[in-house]
């Protein structure tokens, strides 16, 4: 029984798991301007290993048995007519509307261009850059820049790399000390120069980089870790400047809806309901969405449901690898503690695969 049509905005990893969780429920359309599932968590190694170039693209055409995925830019919701506006002039109708857009992240964790051959392409031109470069720097030392930088060391082990930070530790924005520690201990053993409470811009010449104590770095190739943006200037726009906080992300209530529409929703790291932008987040996320949608559906039915409220995640395990076959976990346990865990447990769960062989499964293709 399909209760309504739901077009979701966005096939990253909240859309995708809405739009698959609504399938039968709903008529559901996916829209994304990329002809393919983009598995951002293999990004940073597809950008320096050319073994792992079309690791993270999965196709889309597996993951929907009811609806169906539309490639095209979505430009506008129209409220009053209730239809999401694409680039190309098609409009969608909708009784229910996802904002899932997600948030664009640095190079080389982007997909560049619209299709798999320029996102490849994109792939290929960083890994030609890391094999000639003499110097690397990364700048921010969070899990990315952290993950990035080992990739990059084992990957060129001649090379000089340098790794640096505006805090005064590495993975301080994790709450554990103890696994920046672990983390900076890895990496100066690896020989990549960890820079702390290093603030980094550009300098006054090419290829050079300067700190907040004027030292001046010469590198031949940066990253630059050092944070997200809401993917959300369509909306504004598009006249939806309202949605928005300050930071850019939709404003929504504790069932996800943006303010004021009962209609429209926003899930993942496009909305305000967490600052902690991490996969996980973005799941639970979607599956609270996919209840209180359906609930909204079906409210006029005899087994009408309740909305249910999302509480923010604070606090989740969170994976960083340091290449194949190592890494740190980090798990909350009872009392507010995090405990730390080593090779062994990161290499299991995230370092080896990346987690590419669950996200396959999740568009309904072998894990291979």
């Amino acid at each position: 029984m399909h209760d309504g049509d739901v077009v979701v905005i966005g096939g990253g990893y909240a859309g995708v798991r809405l739009a698959k969780r609504l399938d039968g429920a709903a008529r559901v359309t996916l829209v994304d301007r990329k002809e393919v599932f983009f598995h951002r968590i293999a990004s940073l190694r597809a950008g320096v290993h050319r073994a792992w170039t079309v690791a993270p693209f999965i196709p889309y055409d597996r993951l929907l048995r009811n609806g169906r995925v539309a490639v095209g830019k979505a430009v506008r919701i129209d409220t009053t007519e209730r239809q999401v506006v694409l680039a190309t002039g098609e409009r969608l109708p909708y009784d229910v509307v996802v904002i899932a857009t997600g948030a664009d992240y640095p190079e080389p964790a982007r997909f560049t261009g619209s299709t798999t051959e320029e996102a490849a392409k994109s792939f290929a031109e960083h890994q030609r850059s890391v094999a000639r470069a003499e110097h690397v720097l990364v700048v921010g030392g969070g899990p990315s820049g952290v993950e990035l930088s080992a990739e990059i060391r084992l990957a060129r082990p001649d090379a000089r790399v340098t790794l640096a930070h505006a805090g005064p530790t590495l993975l301080n924005g994790t709450g554990s000390a103890r696994a920046g520690r672990k983390a900076r201990a890895w990496l100066e053993a690896h020989d990549v120069e960890v820079r702390l409470d290093s603030f980094m811009s550009p300098g006054n010449d090419f290829g050079t980089y300067r700190d907040a104590r004027g030292t001046v770095i010469e590198a031949d190739l940066s990253y630059w870790a050092t944070g997200t943006t809401p993917n959300t200037l369509w909306l504004r726009l598009g006249g939806h400047g309202a949605w928005l906080n300050p930071a850019g992300h939709v404003k929504v209530d504790r069932t996800l809806r943006v303010d004021g529409h009962v209609d429209v929703f926003a899930v993942g790291d496009v909305n305000d309901a967490t600052e902690l932008k991490i996969t996980p987040a973005a799941l639970a996320q979607a599956d609270l969405a996919a209840w209180n949608i359906r609930a909204y559906l079906q409210s006029s039915g005899k087994h009408r449901k309740e909305p249910r409220f999302y509480r923010a995640i604070h606090r989740t395990p969170l994976i960083v690898p340091f290449g194949p076959a190592d890494g740190v976990t980090m798990v909350p346990v009872p009392g507010g503690e995090t405990a730390v865990l080593g090779s062994r447990t990161t290499t299991l769960a995230k370092s080896k695969t990346l987690m590419t062989p669950y996200m396959r499964r999740q568009l309904g293709y072998t894990a291979a």
